[in-house]
């Protein structure tokens, strides 16, 4: 699981924005944001430097996911 959409929320970033930064597709950007594809280490690590956050922080934490 990746917070990657509440990320781009709390930045006033559009997925649309961050597709084209990454060089990839609106579809799978989406697909990114909605938990439906999990981007690959490198991808999430240029997500990370994209948006200037940490790649932590676009990482759900197992353990307090509340299951």
């Amino acid at each position: 699981m990746n917070r990657i959409k509440e990320v781009l929320k709390d930045k006033g970033i559009s997925q649309t924005w961050l597709a084209e930064k990454m060089g990839k597709s609106y579809p799978t950007i989406n697909e990114y944001a909605r938990n439906k594809r999990q981007p690959s280490l490198q991808d999430l690590y240029k997500i990370a430097e994209i948006l200037q956050v940490n790649a932590k922080d676009l990482l759900v934490d197992k353990n307090n996911t509340g299951k």
